[in-house]
């Protein structure tokens, strides 16, 4: 949706950035007193980028995730995937899950997709920052330089049950009175790289045969 969008315009926005203090994990330093999940995924390392077939360069589908460290005392899980570095006041919320059977260990690739495609029939859905039951894929804008998005994990104790489809608002109630234990795993995506890989190419066909191109940092 994004990547038609002129650079400048996200040369624009350079400075503006939800800020990596403002994901749930952070903003709401569970941390303290609370046990700690480690997150891993087989698509990208943490802080390392994500490839594109998760985003919306790609298929968009959601990449594996999977974690270790559920207290045993848990009685589900929560997901929420925030973009720290969109050019919004708060985090754009790109996917959130709930009712998560607490003796799993990971969601499988594309299983955060759409309810209404017939693709997700294990995990209850809530709603991104589209105020839609699905993933939403990474779709920075050109220019604006790299986004962190976090997956971050909650593990919960009792409480009051979530609503349908619930939202960021909702999930924040809940994680102040019934959190447990976290995990945050970040991956990256730019589109800055990609336009100067395309130019790069562009450029080889282009240049005579005898001229050599001269290597992009």
């Amino acid at each position: 949706m994004l990547e038609k969008l002129p650079e400048t315009i996200g040369h624009l926005l350079g400075h503006q950035r939800a800020g990596l203090e403002n994901i749930l994990f952070n903003a709401l330093d569970l941390r303290e007193g609370t046990a700690k999940i480690t997150l891993t995924s087989p698509a990208f390392v943490d802080h390392g980028p994500i490839p594109a077939q998760y985003t919306a360069d790609g298929a968009g589908l959601s990449p594996e995730i999977d974690w270790n460290g559920v207290p045993s005392c848990a009685t589900s899980l929560a997901l929420i995937v925030e973009d720290a570095d969109s050019p919004t006041p708060s985090p754009l919320v790109h996917a959130i899950a709930v009712d998560i059977d607490p003796k799993r260990l990971q969601l499988e690739e594309g299983e955060l997709q759409e309810a209404d495609q017939g693709k997700n029939t294990t995990v209850s859905l809530g709603r991104n920052s589209y105020l839609r039951q699905a993933w939403l894929p990474p779709d920075p804008p050109p220019g604006h330089g790299i986004h962190r998005y976090a997956f971050q994990l909650f593990a919960l104790a009792d409480g009051e049950p979530f609503g349908d489809a619930p939202g960021r608002h909702e999930l924040v109630e809940a994680l102040r009175t019934r959190a447990i234990a976290s995990g945050c795993l970040i991956g990256t995506y730019t589109r800055d790289n990609r336009i100067r890989v395309e130019n790069q190419d562009a450029a080889r066909e282009t240049a005579p045969a005898s001229t050599a191109v001269p290597a992009m940092d």
